[in-house]
Formats: C-alpha cells, sequence, structure tokens
C-alpha cells in the first residue's frame, strides 16, 4: 500500500512538471515534441543490423514508434493514461519488480523505443543512467545526434534524398557535408546542378552526363566559393546560418549581377561583391570609402 501511495505522489508531481515545462518551452520558443520515428525513416536507411542485448544511454533516447503523442521530449507523460500506466509500473518497482529489457532502434547516437516507452519514461523520471535494450541499428547515409530536434530530422532526411540523387559521396569521396537552417534548400542545390548541365551541354555540344554535372557543380561552383566563404570569415556575419545558406546568397547575388549589369563574377568575386553589399555595416562603409577613392584620387 505504501508503495502505491508514494507513486501517487510522485505522479502527481510528474504531471505538475510536466505542465510547468510545457509552459517553459513555449515561452522560450523551444520544440517540446518526442520525435516519432517515422521522420528517421525518412533518412533513407540502406539496412539494419540486430546487435542484441546492450546497455544503452537513457539519454539518448530521444524518440518512439507509435507512442511520440504520448510523451514530449523529456519522455514525460501527457495523456492521463500514459501517467496512469507511469503510476502502476513505479509501484511495482518501488515493491521490487525487475522489468524486462526494453526494445529500441538505434539511429546514429539517438534511440527510438520499439516497445517499452513507459520503462523509458520512469527510468528518465527517476534518474536511471542505463536501460537493458534489444537493438537493431539503422545504417543512414547522414549522422542523427541524441540532441537533434525535429526540425533537424527533417533537414537530414532533405539532406539523405539529395545524397541519394546526387551520389555525391559515392562520386566525390572527399566532399564536405552540405548543411541548410532552414528548409526546402537542397532542390535548389539540384535546381543549380541541372542548370549547369543544361548549359555545359550547349558549350560543348554534347549531352552531359548527370554523375559528371554533380562532379563539376561541386567542384568547380560549390567547394570555390564556400573556400571564399571561409576565406573572407563570412560566416563569423552571419549567425545562425550555414556555409549552404551563404552558398546560396552568394549565387543569388552573383546571378543578379550578371543578369543586371553583366558582370560575370568568380565565386570569390561574387562572395567579396556579397559581403560588400551585405556584411556588417562597418565592411559596407569601407566599400564606398574604398570607391569613392578610387574615383576621387585614382586609388
Amino acid at each position: 500500500m505504501r508503495s502505491h501511495l508514494q507513486a501517487e505522489t510522485e505522479a502527481e508531481r510528474l504531471e505538475r512538471r510536466a505542465r510547468l515545462l510545457e509552459l517553459l518551452d513555449r515561452f522560450r520558443g523551444e520544440p517540446s515534441e518526442l520525435l516519432p520515428f517515422h521522420q528517421a525513416l525518412a533518412l533513407r536507411p540502406k539496412g539494419e543490423r540486430h546487435l542484441g542485448l546492450r546497455a544503452i544511454e537513457v539519454d539518448k533516447v530521444v524518440g518512439s514508434v507509435d507512442r511520440y503523442e504520448d510523451f514530449d521530449r523529456r519522455f514525460l507523460p501527457k495523456t492521463p493514461h500514459a501517467l496512469e500506466r507511469w503510476k502502476r509500473l513505479r509501484a511495482l518497482q518501488l515493491e521490487g519488480q525487475e522489468f524486462p529489457p526494453i526494445e529500441v532502434y538505434q539511429v546514429g547516437e539517438a534511440y527510438f523505443v520499439k516497445d517499452g516507452n513507459h520503462r523509458v519514461a520512469l527510468a528518465k523520471a527517476t534518474g536511471q543512467k542505463y536501460l537493458d535494450a534489444y537493438v537493431i541499428a539503422l545504417d543512414v547515409p547522414v549522422p542523427v545526434e541524441a540532441k537533434d530536434t525535429l526540425k533537424d530530422l527533417i533537414l537530414k532526411a532533405e539532406y539523405a534524398n539529395f545524397l541519394e540523387k546526387t551520389r555525391l559521396k559515392e562520386l566525390v569521396p572527399e566532399a564536405e557535408e552540405i548543411r541548410f537552417s532552414t528548409l526546402g534548400r537542397y532542390d535548389i542545390l539540384l535546381d543549380h546542378i541541372a542548370t549547369r548541365r543544361y548549359f555545359r551541354g550547349l558549350e560543348e555540344g554534347r549531352e552531359i552526363p548527370w554523375e559528371e554535372a554533380v562532379v563539376d557543380w561541386y567542384q568547380n561552383l560549390y567547394r570555390p566559393t564556400v573556400e571564399a566563404i571561409r576565406k573572407l570569415g563570412l560566416l563569423a556575419e552571419f549567425p545562425g546560418r550555414t556555409e549552404a545558406d551563404l552558398y546560396l546568397w552568394v549565387m543569388d547575388h552573383r546571378y543578379f549581377l550578371a543578369r543586371e549589369l553583366g558582370v560575370d563574377l568568380s565565386p570569390e568575386e561574387a562572395a567579396r561583391s556579397y559581403e560588400a553589399r551585405f556584411g556588417p555595416w562597418w565592411k559596407r562603409m569601407g566599400g564606398g570609402l574604398k570607391a569613392w577613392l578610387r574615383a576621387r584620387w585614382g586609388k
């Protein structure tokens, strides 16, 4: 009886904590949802491996196959049914009951619960560090981290789709990761590749194979532009953005100059021009001062 009373008291505290943290998440604009496994499947897994029984870190269990709406991202129960189930398990635990291992999918560093969601919720609430679990590891082309949000997973799924369509990692093994901070950008990269393929075909009077166009785009357009961005230290001037974000901005600027002014700049020249136009105010002023000096004194 005492174990049931203690479990009841702890469940009430847990419910109040869940409500408070939900309000704090809303106030801070932070995600509160538990990650759904179907979004991990969008990462285009190439296969799976059964790793057997292992001790896994509870903190790295971040999602669920089918109960992601019953818990928040901390695995605090959100529904009366989930809370009642948690309470019963807690009472059994207090009476010395041992529970069987859970079952999880491992995706990168993160785990998604196949069976045992309430046992995970119990472990997290009581500060347990490890859980025994039967692990099935999915082989995904883009690494997943335990701290990833739903937006991160969607972005990585878009990247996985881009890699599948371009075979970039196969064609250019040394190619660096291409990451965006906003959704829907990889389709623009596919357009860049297709456009470059089309114009090269016109110039050379032949049909350019898709694979050749991908390599040409990466080696002669994307990488030189990113190297120019690094050389200028542009990324530091746009907090929260990525090199791929800046690549698209620089390319838009380069296209504008070519179309409106008839100026065809190299990737580094386009990056410098972009910085002079859209960089910090002191650099924009510096660019204007240099232009005035050249006009006034021919320097």
